[in-house]
């Protein structure tokens, strides 16, 4: 099926199918449209004080098939994840501002956020930050873990974490997590592989009926750490921190779930030792 061009306060985009936006303008004037998401279509809209992102559940964005799902999902989905971020809401956060139904499906309000996404891999953003300090990308990493060890203590699991998952603000050198809608109460049991970038995904993941829980977020961080700091083929030849911290990481990526270390505080603590020795 083509995709449609619409436009929206003279911004054109691209859409699955044609929607009225039109009750967007509640939220402020529309400077930048999100067109390329897999389940919702996401605005950037600046009402004349303060700048927000919307993300509206309820249209079928250009690669909403992928996702395999239908509107009647992505919409509950959204409403599920309008109760977490307030939840986790944390310095490392993007900031919850509301939620409501509104033009037929569901809009989520947050803070904007000038900052920049670090994927798709091999992209100029992913360069800029893979070429950044390795004190800034060290320091990144563990706010990205300390996040993480937020989320395990308010007993969730954090599923579909990927670098698509992190923006950086470069002038406050700062790191903000964006998307963490599909984070569930733990443990979890859910359908094996409907979430997640197959570099990040652990083997329970892929399991049907197998626990997730926070040994999984376990693998989730190690895999991160594999991302930023070294390659998908998780060797020593292309990881560029010392070994120690290698092997804290490759421990934490190990496929047997009790030879990882069993917390993210555990593996925080193994990879703030590793950094001194």
């Amino acid at each position: 099926m083509t995709n449609h061009v619409q436009y929206i306060d003279g911004i054109p985009y691209k859409i699955k199918e044609p929607y009225d936006f039109s009750f967007i303008s509640k939220y402020g004037k529309v400077f930048k449209v999100f067109d390329e998401q897999g389940i919702n279509v996401c605005f950037g809209v600046d009402d004349g004080i303060r700048r927000y992102f919307v993300k509206f559940a309820g249209a079928k964005p250009i690669h909403f098939d992928l996702c395999n799902g239908n509107t009647v999902s992505a919409i509950t989905w959204l409403k599920n994840a309008a109760t977490t971020y307030p939840d986790l809401a944390h310095p490392s956060l993007i900031k919850f501002v509301q939620s409501e139904e509104i033009g037929g499906g569901y809009a989520a309000v947050f803070e904007w956020v000038d900052a920049e996404g670090i994927e798709p891999i091999d992209s100029p953003a992913h360069k800029k930050f893979m070429q950044m300090p390795v004190k800034l990308k060290m320091q990144a990493y563990e706010d990205i873990m300390e996040f993480h060890a937020h989320v395990a203590a308010k007993g969730y699991v954090a599923l579909d974490f990927y670098d698509g998952s992190i923006l950086y603000d470069y002038v406050k050198e700062k790191v903000i997590i964006c998307d963490i809608d599909f984070y569930q109460k733990s443990p979890y049991i859910g359908e094996m592989g409907l979430w997640g970038s197959s570099r990040f995904v652990s083997p329970e993941e892929c399991t049907q009926g197998a626990v997730m829980d926070e040994i999984t977020n376990v693998y989730t961080m190690g895999a991160t750490a594999f991302s930023l700091f070294g390659s998908s083929a998780r060797n020593l030849e292309t990881w560029t921190l010392k070994k120690a911290l290698y092997d804290v990481a490759k421990k934490a990526v190990n496929n047997e779930r009790d030879k990882r270390q069993q917390s993210i505080p555990q593996l925080m603590q193994e990879w703030a030792a590793a950094k001194i020795i």
